[in-house]
Order: C-alpha cells, then structure tokens, then sequence
C-alpha cells in the first residue's frame, strides 16, 4: 500500500513542528520519494542522527506502506 505524501509531511511535522519539509514523488507511484527536511532540532547532530530522526518520526512505516525515501536535512 503506498504512502501519501502529505502523510509522510504531517508525521515529520508532528516530530519537528518547526521542520520546512519538501517531499517529491519521484516515480510517480507513491512509494519513492525524496524529502528535504529543514530544522533547528538538527543542530549540533550528524547527518546520520538527523536522518535517524526523520525515520524515526515516520513510526514504523518505513520499509511497508513507504517503500523508498531519499532524505536530505539542513540545520
């Protein structure tokens, strides 16, 4: 089953209130996606604990209603 995109944008909004989220369909299929995630809770973090932050803020879904999401984050 795939995944709404304006799903994916309100559970990373519910973890990061502040996030500026960018989301696109890259294959036009609702299951790839590619996610630019701005917030101030990335500071002082690796890349590799704001992406853990992005998928964790994603509960679960990853892997089955969300098949493949390419994330970059800024501070």
């Amino acid at each position: 089953m795939a995944m709404d995109l304006k799903e994916i944008e309100r559970l990373i909004k519910d973890a990061m209130p502040d996030a500026k989220i960018e989301i696109q369909d890259l294959a036009g299929d609702g299951n790839h996606y590619s996610a630019t995630v701005t917030s101030s809770t990335f500071a002082g973090k690796s890349k590799i604990e704001q992406h853990k932050m992005v998928y964790n803020s994603l509960k679960g879904r990853m892997g089955n209603e969300l098949h493949a999401l390419a994330i970059k984050t800024k501070e």
